[in-house]
């Protein structure tokens, strides 16, 4: 298994890196041909690979939810693993998010770029819940309907209850238990086979960016990339020091959770990674099932640390772009509306985007800032969802490694 996962690892890496050289090559060389290999080629291809991993991803959750509740025999460990996560999802998202603010501010990568660098007009502001809102929407009304609709965090609840009460009526539950047991096993055999295509996959959506957008744009906007992939990596390197300071060997986690990483960033989407984060936690890094059954699914629907950088990099570069002077209390409604944001950004490419609504209002930072980097947010979106994992995963990690 092991060998299989590293020549899985390596290939989807392969994809990436060929993915970028072809469409650099047909943007540079083949301009006019692109919209239609776009639309007819490389557009269908990576589009019908996440819909298809996206197939399995409520099903894995669903039934990986029941299977791990129901091995819990009671409702203690629920409790104590939600109350271990919440904590720390958001003393890292915090961290996070002040590392994104304070590159942002140090780096200013909003001065001396103009409208005209970038060509944009004013974006499209798309109005996103209020707080109370959302909570009230997290609660699901039909079970069938949380899994129709693919919404994660009512399948979350939804899964809870169902696994809580098979604990209470035992016997009774064995039946159902056997079938949704039936049902994984049959979804984890699904996964295996949508990895064959993983590579081809992950080498259309990246063609499909680079040959479209080009890289014209990032010339532009070089200080706001690299800035912001800058606030990543840092995080990435703070996530590696908390797994040396539990003993979660950092290494090896790395090492075992890369094709989750690497799919992560080729998808741009947190929740087609998730069924290759679970499928790395228990078949390489060794993570208790149970653990990993519950926190990395609570985890994909509430934990975005790439979102939490994203929301308050931008919300200073919008203020440096429009020369807003940044005081305290800007500094402050920044920090909370994005920490906020973070937990309800849903797991899909671009939606980091859309969000941004809400952090620059409570800011009162002018919209038409979302169509500054509306541009280059694809190419950057890779980097920020294999955070979301990355953080996602190391704090699964550090939950197992305490109750080791």
């Amino acid at each position: 298994m092991e060998g299989i996962e590293l020549k899985l690892s390596t290939k989807i890496l392969t994809g990436l890196v060929l993915g970028i050289i072809a469409g650099a090559l047909l943007n540079a060389f083949l301009p006019g041909q692109v919209k239609s290999i776009d639309h007819y080629v490389l557009s269908p291809v990576g589009q019908a690979f996440i819909r298809i991993i996206q197939f399995i991803v409520v099903p894995v959750v669903f039934t990986s939810l029941i299977i791990g509740l129901t091995s819990l025999q009671g409702t203690g460990k629920i409790g104590s693993y939600t109350l271990k996560l919440l904590p720390l999802y958001i003393i890292t998202s915090a961290v996070a998010l002040a590392i994104g603010m304070v590159t942002a501010y140090l780096l200013k990568p909003g001065t001396g770029v103009s409208i005209t660098d970038v060509g944009q007009g004013p974006g499209k502001a798309q109005k996103s819940q209020s707080l109370v809102d959302w909570l009230v929407s997290i609660v699901p009304t039909n079970p069938f309907e949380a899994l129709s609709t693919a919404n994660l965090l009512q399948v979350i609840i939804s899964a809870i209850l169902i696994g809580v009460a098979m604990n209470l009526v035992k016997e009774k539950a064995k039946p159902f238990l056997a079938l949704v047991e039936s049902v994984y096993s049959i979804v984890e055999k699904i996964l295996q086979i949508i990895l064959k295509v993983a590579p081809l996959g992950v080498f259309a959506l990246m063609a499909s960016v680079i040959a479209t957008q080009g890289f014209g744009v990032v010339n532009k906007l070089i200080m706001y990339i690299l800035g912001l992939i800058l606030a990543l990596a840092i995080m990435g390197v703070v996530y590696y020091l908390i797994l040396l300071m539990v003993g979660a060997r950092p290494n090896n986690f790395f090492k075992s959770f890369f094709p989750s990483f690497s799919l992560a960033f080729g998808t741009a989407s947190s929740n087609a990674a998730l069924p290759v984060a679970m499928d790395n936690a228990g078949n390489r890094y060794g993570m208790k099932r149970e653990i990993a059954s519950f926190a990395l699914p609570f985890g994909t629907a509430l934990k975005r640390d790439g979102a939490a950088i994203l929301q308050g990099f931008n919300a200073l570069f919008v203020a440096q772009f429009f020369d807003v002077h940044i005081t305290a209390s800007l500094i402050i409604a920044v920090f909370v509306s994005a920490l906020l944001v973070s937990f309800s950004t849903a797991g899909v490419p671009g939606a980091g985007i859309i969000m941004m609504t809400t952090v620059l209002t409570a800011a009162g930072l002018p919209l038409e800032g979302i169509a500054i980097v509306a541009g280059v947010d694809r190419l950057t979106d890779g980097f920020r969802t294999a955070l979301n994992v990355i953080g996602n995963v190391a704090n699964a990690a550090v939950i197992d490694r305490w109750n080791k």
